[in-house]
């Protein structure tokens, strides 16, 4: 599979009019420079909004155009933005992008990054001018080696051109633009353990309140969004609230498009620009084209690991928050996975949990206990050697582990899916457990009677 693969040719006719993130995009999946960039109508948006508009313009513009962010929790952009303190003597403030992409079957981020680098580059330059920043990081996963460089060529293409730096377009205003690569974990997904990983500090989350705004890089007011969510930007401004809002399907609740995809053993794994609203099987039949010939769909899953299986017959659900949040689960970060015929699902969610457990802080004591915990019950059961009540446990973990029960969303998302794969293919869980011995008066301990 390529990063450019978007779907059937017949099928997608990428235009600026319906594809604002990826019109652009050149067929031999090439990075677009910044004379091609500014050819295809780059930096027009900046332009637009250092010279036409007031700062407090742009932050309600994307707020009216019901931007929310496109990293998995789905906050609105502008209600964020809006959070920004509004004394103008707070002098120094900083714009950071989450580009530490590692949730397990997704790759959207990179294929922005390292396709487009300038789009990213004129979305963070119009978001740093909307909230009064004078710096600004690209946070970026230390894997995507390819990103780094066109990130750091682009910023210097940019700077050139009067785009990044000093009296940017004559407005007297400063922006200076940086690429960070991380160190290689997961948390630093979670934007105050970015903020501590950026500062040389443990990635671990911060206690909130004083959010990023108020206390973020340094002691300093600090917006953090997501690659994609930024990249959204310049068409926003460009284009207008209106349009933007009409490329949803009816029925959805977000606006805008969204890049979607499907991994797994689908005859056309990739990922495609899609409006906010398809259904998932129009996704899943009509762009990633049904599983291949020998395999059936057994589940899948709608946007990453962390989120919770779902069946074939969810398919009809459309793909938006709220929409996937009907049939039990999260969009998370849109793009899917299927789970074929062939696979045990307690090898699968064993596997899972492994990831999770490893990537852990370990700051908060049921994540950093729990998740080993179900990695233990789950290699048992695997092996055939599970205990009467193991699988009590495991829903127990899945409980305690909950929203809410620990320092950030790490723990929350680790267990969604363990909750819905007993929840829908128990007998397979069932299956591991070892006949009970005659006489076996051991005590089945569950994390109630230990007091978890």
């Amino acid at each position: 599979m390529t990063l450019t693969s978007f779907g059937p040719a017949n099928r997608i006719q990428r235009s600026a009019e319906t594809h604002p993130l990826t019109w652009r995009l050149r067929d031999d999946g090439e990075a677009v420079w910044l004379d091609e960039y500014q050819a295809k109508n780059g930096y027009a948006a900046a332009r637009k909004a250092f010279a036409d508009m007031a700062a407090d313009d742009i932050v309600q513009t994307v707020k009216d155009a019901g931007l929310k962010g496109r990293g998995g929790a789905g906050f609105p952009t502008g209600v964020k933005w809006g959070l920004m303190p509004k004394d103008e003597s707070i002098n120094i403030r900083y714009l950071l992008c989450n580009a530490d992409e590692m949730e397990p079957n997704t790759w959207k981020d990179r294929m922005l990054m390292e396709q487009l680098p300038h789009l990213l580059i004129e979305g963070m330059l119009i978001s740093a001018r909307a909230l009064k920043t004078y710096r600004g990081y690209i946070f970026l996963r230390g894997e995507y080696t390819t990103a780094a460089r066109h990130l750091n060529r682009a910023v210097e293409e940019a700077k050139a051109a009067g785009l990044l730096g000093k009296n940017i377009l004559g407005s007297g205003f400063d922006f200076e633009l940086f690429v960070h690569t991380g160190a290689g974990r997961y948390i630093c997904g979670e934007e105050t353990a970015l903020i501590n990983s950026l500062e040389g500090r443990r990635a671990n989350p911060r206690s909130k309140p004083p959010f990023p705004a108020a206390v973020g890089v340094w002691g300093k007011p600090t917006c953090v969004n997501n690659v994609e969510t930024l990249c959204n930007v310049p068409a926003i401004i460009a284009d207008g609230v209106d349009w933007y809002k009409s490329l949803a399907r009816d029925g959805s609740e977000d606006m805008g498009t969204k890049l979607m995809g499907f991994s797994g053993k689908v005859k056309n794994p990739g990922l495609w620009e899609l409006p906010f609203g398809v259904t998932a099987r129009e996704l899943f039949e009509d762009y990633a084209g049904g599983m291949r010939d020998g395999y059936k769909l057994k589940c899948w899953q709608p946007g990453g690991a962390g989120t919770g299986f779902l069946l074939p017959e969810h398919l009809d659900a459309q793909m938006y928050a709220g929409g996937i949040a009907k049939v039990g689960t999260r969009m998370g970060t849109g793009l899917a996975m299927a789970v074929d015929d062939s696979v045990n699902m307690v090898s699968l969610l064993r596997n899972m949990e492994q990831f999770f457990a490893r990537e852990s802080c370990g700051f908060c004591t049921p994540c950093r206990d729990g998740l080993p915990w179900s990695v233990k019950l789950l290699m048992a059961i695997e092996n055939g050697e599970g205990q009467p009540g193991d699988i009590e446990t495991l829903l127990g973990l899945v409980g305690f582990l909950g929203p809410g029960k620990t320092f950030c969303a790490h723990a929350p998302g680790a267990v969604e899916p363990l909750g819905s794969a007993i929840k829908y293919f128990r007998p397979e869980f069932e299956a591991g457990i070892a006949p009970t011995r005659a006489g076996d008066l051991n005590q089945v301990v569950t994390p109630t009677m230990v007091g978890a």
